[in-house]
């Protein structure tokens, strides 16, 4: 408890010193950059002990705030949401040391690492708080530390548009929040989460709230729309470390409160895991088909962070029908998928960020149509986004196939031994996360062949070049993680145990028993992977010896029988995905600009698209736009005569008064 309580200690003074020295560069990054790893190497032991088994540790300290306390615990839930952050937090903080060297000369960078430091602490307290109003003021310093890191470029339209999008997204999910804690401490007398009492018909009113606020920060569809916008206008790592923990967070506080309700719903209802399971399917099909339809390369990271929201909803909600049934083995598979995809996701979308911001970085775009080429200029960086792109479609033998069998394994199991009603939800989940599976192995085609292979598209992708040490470091480690995690996946599941029982209330020994049958499975996984990996590496092996004595040299691949081809007439990201696109038309309301060729001898022709966000055009712009035009109507009141607004504000009080004697 103290090595993490000085993790935090360290971030904040870091990031204060970071302010600071803000005008010289050297010393302003040095501050953050190693405060921020030296917190993680910290704060990464004890969470790795309570992991291993340790016992709960735990400070309760008296605190002047009205019903607060500084109320603060590491058990395995919380240690289990550290580790990614910690891990995360320090790779990021050593890419954005030779990331932001490009803005040096443009701005002083010492507030940029001051909230990102200030960000990662906060979200280590917001994982220990044990305290509602510590928490909520955690949850808070992290919305704002995060947004002024989302408008760091606040010179351009966009970034502040996105910015404000993301401040009036996530305090609408706070007002949620408040709501479930008040209820929640009303009902105990005490804000103090170990007090927590819950009524049975407060259950299911609270779990909604918690659905609602947390689904906000962690992008459940429709609450996404601020995610797609923030992310791309963030600075890269800081769009790795939002994506890849930030957002885990909404994950971290609907377990806890499943926790709370547990002890009252025991078990909990069908609905809960019915509806959770909805959202999953909805969150992960239509953000994997957004993904799709993107051009900028950050945007559709940032789609494919709702799909995996989706995919972690999927596997939660599968471990709800199994506690709703009582079919602990349906609960522990689900649970387990779930949760192991919260540390999955971290990896490869941090690294699949990183090496978006890379590519950026070197290229000057984000445009995935003006790309292409770059595995030649840029290996390194090549290699690790195919590793990163291949977990994400959940392929053997990387760290996301292991997450997501395991809630296969789960969904199979409730199919063939529940009862109609959880039989039918499981089908529903594993034709969903089927179908996610296949549309993502074909966006991230698609990413990584326009972006990488081919030809350059413009001057930019022709200019490109590798980045320094600094920023190739956390791609290879991250892309090493992806790699370590598929093939020690029996020790990942067995390690999970402490985690599940946590949130399931069976014993660790139980939790054991019942993953046990993918236990069996993952050591024949392990043995594929390291033989696929043999076979490559043998493969490499011959093609190097058998070209070491013969001249190489590098030529255009087939050409068609064109005697000058050109870029042009390689595949866009457009039409490569046209397909799919047109398939989900419907859904996707995707908008065309067409001007074809016309006569025997077409001198240019051009199509050029664009796919909206359905939730923010159709549903959430015209409820804005109403309370806008609402509102307007009552600007009479707003004249600029302070005196007749110290009236209102006197009858107000007056008001309340008359209504609390009364």
């Amino acid at each position: 408890m103290l090595l993490v309580l000085l993790a935090v200690a360290l971030l904040l003074a870091s990031a204060c010193a970071a302010l600071l020295t803000q005008k010289s560069y050297r010393w302003s990054t040095g501050c953050a950059v190693g405060g921020a790893v030296a917190a993680s190497l910290l704060g990464m032991f004890p969470s790795v002990r309570i992991l291993l088994g340790a016992p709960v540790e735990s400070l309760r300290l008296p605190w002047s705030v009205p019903y607060g306390a500084f109320f603060v615990a590491v058990d395995a839930l919380s240690a289990f949401f550290l580790v990614p952050i910690f891990v995360l937090s320090a790779l990021a903080a050593v890419y954005g040391a030779e990331y932001l060297q490009t803005y040096r000369d443009r701005r002083a960078l010492g507030p940029a690492w001051f909230f990102f430091n200030l960000l990662v602490a906060s979200m280590v307290l917001v994982v220990i708080a044990r305290n509602a109003v510590l928490f909520l003021v955690a949850w808070e310093v992290m919305a704002l530390a995060s947004f002024f890191l989302v408008t760091f470029e606040d010179e351009k339209e966009s970034v502040r548009d996105a910015g404000w999008v993301y401040l009036v997204a996530t305090h609408l999910g706070t007002a949620f929040l408040l709501a479930l804690f008040i209820l929640l401490g009303s009902t105990a007398g005490s804000p103090d989460f170990d007090q927590f009492s819950v009524a049975p018909s407060q259950a299911g009113l609270l779990f909604v709230l918690a659905l609602v606020g947390f689904g906000a920060k962690a992008g459940f569809m429709p609450l996404h729309v601020w995610l797609p916008e923030a992310h791309p206008a963030a600075p890269s790592h800081v769009s790795a470390l939002m994506s890849g923990v930030m957002i885990k967070t909404g994950i971290y506080g609907l377990v806890r409160t499943f926790t709370f309700l547990a002890q009252s719903a025991a078990p909990p209802p069908a609905w809960w895991g019915w509806l959770l399971c909805a959202v999953g399917l909805t969150s992960g099909i239509f953000g994997v088909l957004f993904a799709l339809a993107q051009h900028d390369l950050k945007r559709l990271l940032a789609y494919h962070s709702v799909e995996n929201i989706g995919i972690i909803a999927l596997g939660l909600g599968v471990g709800l029908l199994g506690l709703s049934t009582g079919m602990p083995t349906l609960a522990a598979l689900g649970f387990a998928g779930g949760l192991l995809h919260v540390l999955n996701h971290a990896l490869f979308k941090g690294l699949l960020f990183l090496g978006a911001g890379a590519v950026a970085h070197a290229a000057g775009t984000r445009e995935i149509d003006h790309l292409g080429g770059l595995l030649k200029r840029m290996p390194w960086t090549g290699l690790t986004f195919l590793i990163g792109a291949v977990a994400i479609s959940g392929l053997p033998p990387l760290n996301g196939f292991v997450s997501e069998l395991l809630i296969y394994l789960g969904a199979f199991h409730g199919l063939t031994a529940a009862a109609s009603a959880t039989a039918v939800s499981v089908l529903c989940v594993i034709g969903g996360l089927a179908l996610i599976g296949g549309l993502a192995a074909a966006c991230f085609t698609k990413a990584f062949g326009i972006v990488f292979l081919g030809e350059p598209r413009s001057d930019h992708a022709a200019q490109a070049h590798e980045p320094g040490l600094a920023m190739r470091l956390p791609m290879l480690l991250l892309a090493a993680g992806c790699v370590l995690i598929g093939l020690l996946a029996p020790l990942a599941v067995h390690a999970l145990a402490p985690v599940l029982a946590n949130v399931t209330g069976l014993s660790p020994q139980v939790v054991r028993t019942h993953v046990a049958p993918a236990g069996r499975i993952f050591p024949f996984v392990t043995a594929g992977g390291i033989g696929l990996l043999g076979v490559v590496a043998a493969l490499a092996g011959v093609r190097s010896w058998l070209l070491s004595g013969r001249p190489v040299a590098t030529n255009v691949t087939w050409d068609c029988g064109y005697t000058q081809p050109t870029p042009r007439m390689q595949y866009t990201a457009s039409s490569f995905a046209q397909p799919l696109t047109d398939l989900f038309g419907i859904l996707l309301q995707t908008r065309r600009r067409l001007v074809p060729p016309t006569g025997l001898f077409p001198r240019g022709a051009s199509l050029a698209t664009d796919t909206a966000d359905v939730c923010a055009e159709r549903l959430y712009a015209p409820v804005f736009l109403g309370i806008g035009r609402g509102l307007a109507a009552l600007r009479w009141l707003q004249h600029g005569r302070v005196h007749l607004y110290v009236l209102y504000i006197a009858l107000t009080l007056v008001v309340l008064l008359i209504w609390k004697l009364g």
